[in-house]
């Protein structure tokens, strides 16, 4: 009952963060989130997390000691992955974000603003991608080809960490039907993917401003 209605906690509130996002975005556009929209980001969301944190943990019941090198090299990635585009861009050095910081109070800002970046992204894709050379330090664009390389490269992840599941289970799951709870996994981290999918395609309030929908840049 708990481990359900922690889950159930933290994806409303992945589904808040997805709709400040938005109007975060498009603050210059009165936007209205439908029903079908909270509706998709719901299952979306759900099934994105539910999977992703089984996977973790069946992985983590055989192989105890690898799973902290898998869960410290994707938060390291996400962690550094901003400051590198940062650097990549060659811009300068975010002072506005609030005048009273001094500049080593201003690092450890984006430092903090990082953590919790690749926290999130370890689980679910974030809302709100961190863009360090933006004044608001959010990217205000739509950016299909990141999403999708994110989505095809933690669907081969989820797929590894349960190969290594199945070839190193215990005997204490004798009595799970091992390849059928593979099948679930995977297929309930697809339909995730869909229900993402459908939200952008049909239920996005602001889909009319994209330069180009999500099927043509796939």
């Amino acid at each position: 009952i708990f481990m359900v209605l922690s889950l159930l906690s933290i994806v409303y509130g992945a589904l808040r963060c997805n709709i400040l996002a938005i109007r975060i975005k498009y603050d210059d556009y009165d936007v209205r989130v439908k029903p079908a929209a909270y509706l998709c980001i719901f299952l979306w969301r759900s099934f994105e997390i539910a999977t992703r944190v089984t996977v973790l943990v069946l992985f983590g019941s055989v192989l105890r000691i690898w799973v902290f090198l898998v869960v410290l090299l994707n938060f390291l990635g996400f962690c550094f992955y901003p400051w590198v585009l940062f650097w990549l861009s060659k811009s300068p050095f975010p002072e506005n974000i609030e005048k009273e910081l001094s500049r080593v109070g201003t690092t450890i800002v984006l430092c903090l603003l990082t953590f919790l970046y690749a926290g999130i992204n370890m689980f679910c894709w974030s809302a709100a991608q961190v863009e360090l050379s933006d004044p608001d330090l959010i990217s205000k664009s739509q950016n299909w080809y990141r999403m999708t390389v994110y989505y095809i490269v933690r669907l081969m992840e989820n797929a590894f960490l349960l190969l290594m599941w199945y070839i190193y289970r215990t005997d204490f799951y004798l009595y799970v039907c091992a390849p059928m709870l593979v099948l679930q996994l995977l297929i309930g981290y697809c339909m995730g993917i869909f229900f993402m999918l459908v939200f952008y395609q049909f239920c996005h309030p602001c889909k009319k401003l994209f330069s180009s929908s999500i099927t043509e840049a796939l």
